[in-house]
């Protein structure tokens, strides 16, 4: 697999990094009539604490204006079969830093610190590990309308992906996308979401790129002022031209926030795989905290 060459990564840390600099520009020239972050949010005025987990789809809102939200796994284990081969690969932390920088945008900064990833061949009795630091994803995300409250929620967030992985647990490769979360409130206790995604990837045999699409659809039910619930069919078509691979998955998630605690969240989930392209299994348990 041919990696990223410092001429390609130059080029596409270039583009995005302009790209990025005029977002911010324009949340800086934007923040006049609101808060920001050099004039954060007072906690009188902030929103109903909301974060972009458990589930893979994500929320349409956005942190308030100076304030630092942290959203993690805690542990994060994924089981794959497939031709009589098993891999493991389990995620010890990824916490995402999530940075409001206005009342409608916050810079978002993702990060595995290790990863491991363990194969083993069925019909050979050979396991191979290979462990260390995942690749870094960065966000900027934008509310278009609602913020996560009101009858309907909208937001658009970019994503960059930095190949800071070792060679054995990434592609080596920058990769782009576009995430647009729909969020539509049903009643007192049910909500829905649509989150449709285009992705810029690296083609498997070349250094070309291809499109991929995902589509997560949800639904959430509050059980109690501290409990919800939540349950999604999530798919992604890989148009890679050695071939198309297409997952598919329903998932299922919980999240508790601690009595008299508004910043806090705990949340656990299981999502299961719907064909043999797909992860059979995937657990995890993790921890959201505003400051």
């Amino acid at each position: 697999m041919r990696r990223s060459t410092g001429n390609e990564l130059t080029k596409w840390n270039g583009t995005w990094g302009m790209a990025a600099l005029a977002c911010l520009c324009a949340t800086v020239a934007r923040a006049d009539d609101g808060f920001s972050l050099f004039d954060p949010a007072p906690d009188s005025d902030l929103r109903a604490f909301c974060t972009d987990r458990p589930t893979k789809g994500t929320g349409p809102c956005t942190v308030d204006a100076g304030h630092l939200q942290i959203e993690s796994d805690i542990f994060n284990a994924t089981i794959a079969n497939a031709g009589g081969t098993t891999t493991d690969t389990d995620v010890f932390t990824s916490p995402n830093f999530r940075l409001g920088l206005t009342d409608t945008v916050d810079a978002e900064i993702n990060i595995s610190p290790f990863v491991q990833v363990v194969t083993r061949d069925h019909a050979t009795g050979r396991r191979m590990t290979a462990s260390g630091f995942g690749d870094t994803f960065v966000r900027i995300k934008t509310s278009l309308v609602g913020n996560g409250s009101g009858d309907f929620s909208a937001a658009f967030d970019p994503w960059l992906k930095l190949p800071t992985a070792d060679s054995a647990l990434g592609n080596g490769a920058v990769e782009a996308g576009g995430v647009l979360p729909l969020a539509f409130t049903l009643s007192d206790v049910w909500s829905a979401s649509a989150v449709p995604e285009i992705d810029l990837l690296k083609n498997a045999d070349n250094g070309g790129r291809h499109a991929a699409g995902v589509l997560a659809l949800g639904v959430t039910r509050t059980l109690s002022s501290q409990v919800s619930a939540s349950a999604e069919l999530w798919g992604d078509i890989d148009g890679d031209p050695s071939g198309t691979v297409s997952e598919y998955s329903f998932d299922l998630a919980a999240t508790w926030q601690p009595p008299g605690v508004k910043d806090l969240q705990f949340d656990v989930g299981a999502n299961f795989g719907l064909n043999r392209d797909t992860p059979g299994q995937q657990y995890y348990v993790g921890i959201s905290h505003r400051f």
